[in-house]
């Protein structure tokens, strides 16, 4: 049913103009608008009331519908928004007394739990060496795979590393004291340690590196000589990843992720992990307590005579 057959379509399309051209929101927002009061002028013709008749219990029963019916937690979430906007523009035309969605709340989402790596599959990656890179772009993508998973650097901080300290930089390596100094979220800075293997693929990229600075203070470049974004660094470890022939395509964070959930799983210190990945909350990082939870679990099932019927 489109929202030219529903008896209040000229309302709806009222409010759709008004959010296209007085808020001027983008052409794909709308569109999505259209869709959510698409479903909400259903849900009203079925009740057998207009729109401007509809109350909290109508959007509570429509909702838990939604629910039952497998729609995300997020999905509600989103319809819910765009029908509690229609009600407060119709009640700044004086056409309702009350928002029917104000106190109207999607159903709680279960929070997923970020994706990591295996330990076999982060070695056998940090290890990849790429046939179709020049000798350039592998040393410069290996001492980033290094850097993302030897220390659990954010994309953001590592694309914002420097070659040299100064009073400008965001953050930089200190090769010799085996150091990174980054700039976190909140502009909160920490330092976290580089592995053997990371500095030795940095000293690569650097010596390679040295040969073509075009007077840019990044330490990680594009070859058009300038900083690299993080939208670049996603696409590069995605690429790597398939041609590492590994299941499941990597990003910045899963790298993190994995750096975590995995220093976690051999020290149990959650304390240190949290200073490390530069949590203002503790709670924030004992989410990689249930990943490893999740490890010793398989690894009870996989082992232990009592862990299944056989």
């Amino acid at each position: 049913m489109t929202t030219s057959e529903h008896p209040d379509a000229a309302l709806v399309e009222r409010y759709l103009e008004h959010v296209r051209v007085e808020k001027r929101l983008a052409q794909r927002t709308v569109e999505l608008y259209a869709l959510d009061l698409q479903k909400l002028s259903a849900q009203a013709l079925g009740a057998g009331i207009a729109l401007t008749q509809v109350h909290n219990a109508h959007i509570r029963r429509w909702v838990a519908q939604m629910h039952s019916g497998g729609r995300s937690a997020r999905g509600i979430a989103l319809i819910l928004s765009g029908w509690r906007g229609f009600y407060v523009w119709l009640g700044r035309q004086g056409l309702v007394g009350a928002n029917p969605v104000q106190d109207v709340r999607a159903p709680k989402a279960g929070k997923p739990l970020p994706k990591a790596l295996s330990v076999d599959d982060s070695v056998r990656f940090a290890d990849f060496e790429s046939e179709r890179n020049t000798p350039w772009l592998e040393a410069r993508d290996a001492a980033m795979v290094e850097l993302l998973y030897g220390s659990g650097l954010r994309v953001g901080e590592l694309t914002g590393l420097d070659v040299q300290a100064s009073a400008q930089a965001r953050g930089w390596v200190d090769v010799q004291a085996g150091e990174a100094h980054v700039l976190g979220k909140g502009s909160k800075r920490r330092t976290v340690p580089v592995g053997r293997q990371a500095l030795a693929a940095l000293q690569a990229w650097l010596e390679l590196r040295g040969a073509q600075t075009w007077g840019e203070t990044a330490l990680f470049i594009g070859r058009n000589g300038t900083r690299l974004t993080a939208q670049s660094v996603w696409q590069r470890l995605k690429s790597r990843s398939q041609q590492a022939g590994l299941a499941t395509p990597v990003h910045p964070h899963m790298l993190r992720h994995s750096f975590a959930s995995h220093l976690l799983q051999s020290s149990g210190d959650l304390r240190a992990v949290q200073e490390l990945l530069g949590h203002a909350n503790i709670t924030t990082t004992q989410v990689y307590t249930r990943l490893d939870f999740q490890h010793l679990a398989s690894a009870y099932d996989a082992a232990h005579p009592r862990a299944k019927i056989r």
